[in-house]
């Protein structure tokens, strides 16, 4: 299990995805710039315990409707051989690891593959900021065959995949599938 170190990080994570998500084709704010808040999210453990795997769910809401969004991060201790150069978000200072290199998650194997054992049901949802803690409100409705991230998350009930919460932010939480079938 991964552990959760109560630490710096220099740029924060925030800071990175501020500078790197209105860069993305996916992003679908006016603004070059932003100024978004952490929504809600998960972390998987690496079985290899070298990668970071979190899943943070984060909201802009600059544009009069809020808009949440999925960035799977993974945060390694080297370069992640053969990554395409967008897929690397930036490198940060861990006050207790050192150089942190930040990944978009769907670049990174590691992510991928635990993302996929988690829709298989053979990995468990972990807390966000919480050491060696399940989270069970993570889960997997149906089967699913892929691992098809939505990276525009939209409220919705009913629907069959990855599905977990957020909150928007005037308090009110709600809940969305992350990732499932591309037919679906």
């Amino acid at each position: 299990m991964a552990a959760i170190h109560r630490t710096t990080m220099t740029p924060t994570k925030m800071e990175l995805i501020n500078a790197w998500l209105p860069k993305q084709s996916w992003y679908v704010g006016a603004g070059a710039t932003v100024d978004l808040v952490k929504g809600g999210g998960f972390r998987l453990d690496d079985p290899d315990g070298e990668v970071g795997i979190e899943f943070m769910i984060v909201v802009d809401d600059q544009g009069g409707e809020p808009v949440a969004y999925l960035v799977p991060l993974a945060y390694r201790g080297a370069e992640l051989e053969g990554a395409p150069g967008e897929a690397l978000i930036g490198t940060s200072e861990h006050g207790v690891l050192g150089t942190r290199w930040v990944y978009d998650g769907v670049h990174d194997p590691v992510v991928m593959a635990q993302l996929r054992a988690l829709l298989r049901g053979e990995a468990v949802a972990q807390h966000q900021s919480e050491s060696d803690t399940p989270d069970p409100t993570v889960i997997v409705h149906g089967e699913v065959q892929a691992a098809e991230l939505k990276r525009v998350l939209r409220a919705q009930d009913g629907q069959r995949g990855l599905v977990a919460g957020w909150t928007w932010p005037d308090g009110t939480v709600v809940r969305g599938v992350l990732a499932g079938d591309a037919q679906r």
